[in-house]
């Protein structure tokens, strides 16, 4: 039987891989549609190859040109109805849009009673109240694209009793700026930060991982998918879960148990591995992305992060604990932060200064409809701009 795919994001790293994972098998999987947000030529030109039922595009500034671009036989369509149509009629939705704008493929996905393949992880930090209850649907099934929380929804398969989990380690690479001091890292460049010394990301997911801002939106993640109130139950909270730089990239994350056991999951650095998990689920790929060679030497190593020059880490704890939509406040300002880093507008170092000064303007807000995460989001980015206008970084300093 035939499995149909939606890609949402597809011209992005992640959806790129999703579809490279996809030929590894073509008669399992069908793709049935391709979104993207304004990258026109790039979706075209995989349409024509992997011939969707429809394609979608978010701006409709080049619908005309998408249009004219392709077959008949291909619906083009614009806007988030298209998007939340096309993820509900699909078997599996990969969702590898960035950012919050990820949000409404997520809730339509899990809506719908279908499988989604979560790779956005600010939907889920964001909206967390609003995508559990969209989790509760018949049907709905959420697996973690994050290769540190596909690690863990493998460490926890097979668990008779999720209250014997007792803790949840999260593994970080440590990033381009391992080991630099807090004064060290005051003048880094675009260039360095964009530097990854394991994983090719998308621009912004890489400047998170420069920050750790992506390890600590990761544990409020992991609360959402494996603590209360998810479907496991094990009651796991903020101070059961630890993050540990591992340079290697090799374990992705780890579970303890009551008797002490520890169970890890190991691969080589390589996002095909997580995408195929989640489209096979509960079965696995035949293509063996990211094994490793045993017969080979090798040397795994763990220390702690160091917090003081990696603020944005404890930044992210601090939100995952005000809870409500504090989260989607750390989220959205981030967003901004980082944009403006990358537009060279602010320093790296200003942008956890940025987020922490959002973040102790939270309303209080509790997030439990979309509206009010909407609102939350909203309110959070008119802060953060407004924290940028007070930025004393002149614009064009970096190189």
């Amino acid at each position: 039987m035939t499995t149909t795919v939606a890609v949402a994001g597809s011209t992005g790293s992640i959806g790129t891989q999703t579809l490279e994972v996809i030929d590894t098998d073509p008669e399992r999987y069908r793709v049935s549609a391709l979104t993207a947000g304004s990258s026109w030529e790039a979706v075209a030109e995989q349409a024509l190859h992997y011939r969707p039922d429809v394609v979608v595009l978010a701006d409709k500034t080049n619908h005309a040109a998408l249009r004219q671009a392709l077959p008949a036989q291909i619906a083009v369509a614009v806007g988030s109805d298209a998007l939340e149509s096309v993820v509900a009629d699909a078997d599996v939705t990969v969702n590898g849009i960035v950012g919050f704008a990820g949000l409404p493929a997520t809730l339509a996905c899990l809506e719908a009673g279908k499988r989604l393949g979560l790779a956005n992880k600010e939907s889920l930090i964001a909206a967390g109240p609003v995508v559990q209850k969209a989790r509760r649907t018949p049907g709905a099934e959420l697996i973690p694209v994050d290769s540190e929380h596909a690690a863990i929804h493998q460490c926890l398969r097979g668990t008779s009793d999720p209250r014997r989990i007792t803790r949840l380690q999260i593994t970080a690479s440590g990033g381009p700026f391992r080991g630099r001091t807090a004064d060290e890292l005051a003048s880094v460049t675009v260039k360095e930060a964009l530097a990854h010394p394991t994983w090719a990301m998308g621009p912004k997911i890489t400047i998170d991982s420069s920050t750790l801002m992506n390890k600590g939106l990761e544990v409020i993640e992991a609360i959402e998918l494996f603590g209360a109130p998810s479907d496991l139950e094990t009651e796991l909270g903020f101070d059961d879960i630890d993050v540990v730089v591992h340079p290697q990239s090799i374990v992705h994350s780890m579970a303890t148990f009551s008797d002490g056991s520890t169970i890890a999951q190991l691969s080589n650095p390589n996002m095909r591995g997580p995408i195929g998990y989640a489209l096979a689920y509960p079965d696995r790929l035949g293509a063996p992305f990211g094994e490793v060679d045993w017969a080979q030497p090798m040397t795994l190593t763990f220390e702690p992060p160091d917090r003081t020059a990696f603020p944005c880490l404890d930044l992210a704890f601090a939100a995952g604990r005000i809870g409500g939509t504090a989260p989607a406040w750390l989220s959205a300002a981030n967003e901004v932060a980082v944009e403006a880093f990358l537009d060279e507008r602010i320093s790296w170092s200003e942008i956890a200064v940025v987020v922490e000064q959002v973040l102790t303007l939270h309303d209080g807000g509790m997030g439990e409809t979309l509206e009010s995460v909407l609102e939350g989001d909203r309110l959070a980015r008119v802060r953060a701009h407004e924290a940028l206008s007070r930025s004393s970084h002149p614009q064009g300093t970096q190189s």
